[in-house]
């Protein structure tokens, strides 16, 4: 039994504080008003009888017992957000066929995942998952070859197609460890290095020379890489610097100790995942599948990503519907 007094909502409050610091942010992110984040976290250290947090610091930082307290704190709200997850979609038997195509950015947590929770709801059904670009994808989805796909997209509409919004996915400016000393110099810090491309085929690229174009930013055009890995790989052996996503990021782990992420200098963008659908297909199960990857990104993506940047809270979120 709980201790009178620690609820969820007080758990999620004190998730959130301590990844931002914040009350203002913590709000944001919780959905609350600020005052009532403050009385949550009133509510949560008074039942416990400990102080959690550093309240007259700012940023607010964590207490010893507010460290140890994060932990089990993180590891409970994940099951929990993960059991929803998995009851968002529970009766799927009345479909004949699924056919579902996903982005490679969700390769290495979600789309396992991902799977599972799916192939033990499809008790008498066909299913079929592939992994591919977003041009792939969606290209693949018009022509009827899949059911439900989950892309990046430009922002443009997508004629015939029912699109739910997922993600935000910020951009960031990726570096060699120690090349910068100063996010807001890093543009000036890193003249002596060449820009990294992604292939200009992959929509990420060509937003991001979106962006590099309307801050009349000239880079090198001197590499071009088509595999997220090998791009980070030549970014950690300090070949260059490069500008991703969190999405991205995360999947590069092995790297990471070798590799420095900030907010872009440059001007502020962001991507959006999204599941699209056809738009003769009102069943309920496309809105089912994207609350359950909206649940999944956020356990599995989003929360270890602030928790290891912490400039990313409130900008890489999940969107809600």
């Amino acid at each position: 039994m709980l201790i009178k007094g620690v609820t969820l909502r007080g758990l999620e409050v004190f998730e959130a504080l301590a990844k931002t610091g914040s009350v203002a942010q913590a709000a944001e992110l919780t959905g609350l008003s600020q005052p009532a984040v403050s009385q949550q976290m009133r509510n949560l250290e008074k039942a416990l009888d400990s102080e959690l947090i550093d309240h007259g610091r700012r940023p607010m930082v964590l207490t010893a017992a507010g460290r140890s307290f994060l932990s089990r704190t993180e590891a409970v709200l994940g099951e929990l957000r993960l059991a929803q997850s998995e009851l968002t979609v529970m009766d799927l038997s009345h479909l004949q066929a699924l056919s579902i195509g996903l982005i490679d950015d969700f390769d290495n947590d979600l789309t396992p995942r991902l799977a599972t929770i799916l192939a033990d709801s499809l008790t008498q059904c066909r299913f079929k998952m592939i992994t591919a670009s977003s041009h792939d994808i969606i290209r693949a989805l018009e022509a009827r070859e899949l059911h439900i796909a989950v892309a990046a997209t430009a922002g443009g509409l997508h004629e015939g197609l029912v699109e739910y919004p997922l993600v935000r996915d910020p951009f960031i400016l990726v570096a060699p460890r120690g090349a910068v000393s100063d996010a807001a110099q890093a543009a000036e810090q890193l003249q002596g290095l060449p820009f990294l491309r992604y292939a200009r085929e992959q929509l990420i690229s060509q937003q991001i020379e979106a962006l590099l174009s309307r801050q009349k930013l000239e880079v090198e055009d001197r590499f071009e890489v088509g595999s997220h890995l090998a791009l980070m790989a030549m970014v950690a052996r300090r070949i260059g610097w490069a500008i991703t996503t969190p999405l991205g990021f995360m999947r590069a782990g092995r790297f990471h100790d070798q590799i420095d992420a900030f907010p872009l200098p440059f001007g502020e963008m962001s991507r959006t995942i999204s599941l699209f659908t056809a738009a003769d297909w009102a069943d309920r199960v496309p809105r089912d599948v994207a609350e359950t990857v909206r649940r999944l990104v956020q356990s599995k993506m989003i929360d270890p990503a602030v928790q290891q940047l912490p400039f990313l809270a409130g900008g890489f979120r999940v969107i809600a519907e």
